[in-house]
């Protein structure tokens, strides 16, 4: 079911059904909870999911200016007290979901049971795609969402999801431009200002499951692959025939490696 969850200073839209052990999913940008909705239907027979809007994002409020990764770590946690949630929880973010996910470890790891890293990043960016985000980000407030859509639908899908599944592009296509502006814009400036977590990856003594798809040109199986070495106790599974969204084009089988993956931890 969705919930407003008020916070200090913000209202925020989120999915929270089910019982038990707590399962919390954060979408990538510039996407919603919807992203996930095969895995929330699947989860939410067993344990208790909760997937938030970010700030900026689907039916959430926004803010202007800047939201930086620590900002959405920090909403997270919020909205756990909000929802009385106390236990530790299993936390599974893709993309930007990702990025939220190191800085949740980092200033709330005493709510980190486990962790799920689906088609993400550790470096920070380089001088060029910081520059492009800033100039994005200003393009987005001054012309709206619609460039944004078809610049990065050509990066986020495989070829067999793009020939076979093309009402799911359009899906996606239509989540992006109903994203509000402002909330693009300052989730893009704060992508441009994170940090390079690469050395907090040794640190992270907890069970974490590292998913990426075959055809992922952004963040690549190589690069996965890496971040999961460098975790003390990780599994690493590739998802054929998904790109850089692999819970929404191969949900199956993304399903079945979470579920097997919470069953052994």
């Amino acid at each position: 079911m969705m919930r407003i969850v008020s916070l200090e200073e913000i209202e925020l839209n989120v999915y929270d059904a089910g019982e038990g052990d707590p399962l919390v999913f954060i979408h990538g940008f510039p996407l919603d909870h919807t992203m996930w909705k095969a895995q929330l239907e699947e989860f939410s027979t067993t344990q208790r999911v909760i997937a938030p809007d970010l700030r900026g994002f689907g039916q959430s409020e926004d803010s202007p200016g800047i939201v930086p990764m620590e900002r959405f770590a920090d909403d997270i946690a919020e909205i756990l007290d909000q929802l009385q949630i106390t236990v530790p929880v299993t936390f599974c973010g893709l993309s930007m979901g990702g990025y939220v996910a190191w800085q949740f470890w980092k200033r709330h790891r005493s709510r980190l049971r486990r962790l799920i890293l689906c088609d993400t990043r550790v470096i920070e960016d380089p001088p060029e795609t910081k520059q492009n985000r800033r100039q994005t980000s200003e393009q987005v407030l001054n012309q709206g969402t619609a460039q944004l859509a078809e610049a990065m639908l050509g990066k986020m899908f495989s070829a067999q999801t793009e020939e076979s599944r093309p009402e799911l592009v359009d899906e996606v296509r239509r989540t992006i431009l109903r994203t509000s502006p402002m909330g693009v814009s300052a989730a893009l400036l704060g992508m441009a200002a994170r940090p390079d977590v690469t050395s907090w990856l040794s640190q992270m003594q907890i069970p974490s499951l590292v998913i990426v798809g075959e055809e992922d040109t952004i963040s690549t199986v190589q690069e996965m692959k890496k971040i999961a070495d460098r975790l003390p106790d990780a599994e690493f599974q590739i998802i054929p025939g998904a790109g850089h969204l692999s819970p929404l084009e191969q949900p199956a089988l993304v399903n079945q490696t979470i579920r097997q993956f919470l069953a052994v931890h």
